[in-house]
């Protein structure tokens, strides 16, 4: 589409200085994103090693032919219960990364439209947004064919 044919509307120009800032707002959240998923894979990572020594323990008191008690179910059946929930870890990483990828788009389409040929590195590539609205349809953990042992 054209912008010098006298019949097609421009788009309203937004001033330099707030695409500037917008740009920046918009840079920041998908740092804290980054940052938030970095600190997601770490607790997740040490619960599940935590989880798999439990595991590991209890299955060695098993091993060494004690009773299953009630109490000893219980505890087993939180643990899976616990490895299912941990499932939300992918789930968040998706989320993390198609709204990282859209607040990006949007950086990169101010820093286009703001800048236009101005731009002193050239015209600003801006990377396809995400296709889908929302990459994870499920919104709640139900227990799953999760193994722990």
């Amino acid at each position: 589409m054209s912008y010098e044919d006298p019949g097609t509307p421009r788009p309203p120009e937004m001033p330099l200085l707030l695409a500037a800032e917008l740009q920046d707002h918009l840079m920041t959240a998908s740092n804290d994103l980054e940052r938030l998923q970095r600190l997601l894979d770490d607790a997740c990572q040490a619960m599940m090693e935590g989880f798999h020594t439990s595991a590991g323990q209890l299955g060695s008191v098993i091993d060494q032919g004690h009773e299953i008690t009630p109490h000893l179910h219980e505890v087993r059946q939180t643990l899976f219960k616990a490895v299912t929930a941990l499932q939300f870890q992918d789930m968040a990483t998706q989320l993390i990364a198609h709204t990282n990828k859209r607040l990006r788009n949007c950086a990169d389409q101010i820093a286009r439209d703001a800048l236009g040929d101005d731009d002193p590195d050239g015209s600003a590539v801006v990377e396809e947004g995400p296709l889908k609205p929302n990459p994870v349809t499920q919104d709640e953990m139900d227990a799953g064919s999760v193994e722990l042992f």
